[in-house]
């Protein structure tokens, strides 16, 4: 794609990188989640608000295919975002920078402040140990979508 230009020809393409792209920064921020005290309680919250159920009672398959499915789905927004961002700015690394920074501000207030609290069933005491978790594990995931944003516009 050249800078200045935005077209559905990249659409097919685009789609499956950030769907590889997502797969793959999910893998490296599954490295965090699983140190991480609270780590893995958000995907076992969003297995909570898809089921139904408690934390300690969340299907482990509804837990797995929401976090990788949104992990996919993210790669193929922060595609877009970057697709976007390059035709706005023009400098591939300035829209993968902002595609980041604009994902990091928008994972971290959908998860802590719709997820959760829709969910309703994270002891208070806990919630903020929550939200941190969740936002070390995302940064994780952008560090490595960027990464692979990067490598992807230094090939096109």
């Amino acid at each position: 794609m050249v800078a200045g230009t935005l077209s559905a020809d990249w659409l097919p393409v685009g789609l499956l990188v950030g769907a590889g792209l997502g797969l793959v920064a999910t893998l490296v921020m599954d490295v965090p989640m699983g140190r991480l005290p609270e780590g893995e309680t958000s995907p076992r919250v969003a297995a909570g608000t898809l089921s139904d159920e408690s934390l300690a009672g969340a299907p482990d398959g509804v837990a797995t295919a929401a976090h990788y499915g949104a992990g996919v789905g993210t790669g193929v927004l922060f595609v877009s975002g970057v697709a976007a961002a390059r035709w706005l700015l023009g400098g591939p690394l300035q829209a993968v920078v902002v595609t980041a920074v604009a994902l990091f501000v928008l994972m971290n207030w959908f998860f802590s402040f719709v997820v959760v609290p829709t969910y309703g069933r994270v002891p208070d005491e806990r919630i903020g140990r929550v939200r941190r978790d969740w936002a070390v594990a995302a940064a994780s995931y952008l560090v490595a979508a960027s990464a692979g944003a990067v490598a992807v516009v230094a090939l096109v």
